[in-house]
């Protein structure tokens, strides 16, 4: 499901850190002091040895 504007908006601070994810690998972190961080979970295709 795809985040939207009204939910991040809507999005209220809690005791814990807490996490909206689209089910992409892309994730919103909203942190107990209000403050709102973007994450993208992306694999590495390829690692040198």
């Amino acid at each position: 499901m795809a985040l939207t504007d009204t939910q991040i908006k809507q999005a209220k601070p809690s005791d814990k850190d807490q996490w909206l994810t689209d089910g992409q690998g892309l994730r919103l972190l909203i942190k107990p002091t209000g403050s709102k961080y973007w994450r993208l979970k992306a694999p590495v295709s390829s690692l040198r040895k």
